[in-house]
């Protein structure tokens, strides 16, 4: 079982967290669905479920109906996967900004966390 945790920026703030709580109550089900699935199968998880986007960050793809979200994440050292951030998908493309979002996230969380 892999241990499933919310990246936090410096004042608090959890992007995930924030995300979920947005979502309308059938689609954050089944994004709670989807990390159950990621917590359980954790770095084995692979398509449709998870596939991985760059530099160590990875997408849990979540689609209800014709609706998609993504949720961004990353392992670390001992069964961890720390969520970074999650958005709406409305095109085929996954926006750069997104992308670019997870990967500060997780340079963050690595440079305050590097003894961990």
């Amino acid at each position: 079982m892999w241990n499933v945790d919310f990246y936090r920026t410096n004042d608090g703030i959890a992007p995930v967290e924030e995300f979920l709580e947005g979502l309308n109550i059938k689609m954050r089900a089944k994004a709670l669905h989807e990390l159950n699935i990621l917590q359980q199968f954790g770095i084995t998880l692979r398509e449709p479920h998870s596939k991985p986007i760059k530099d160590g960050i990875f997408e849990l793809r979540i689609k209800l109906g014709s609706d998609i979200s993504r949720i961004f994440y990353f392992f670390r050292v001992g069964n961890k996967i720390i969520l970074t951030n999650g958005f709406i998908k409305k095109a085929n493309k996954t926006p750069k900004s997104e992308i670019q979002k997870a990967l500060k996230y997780k340079a963050d969380y690595e440079r305050r966390y590097e003894n961990e």
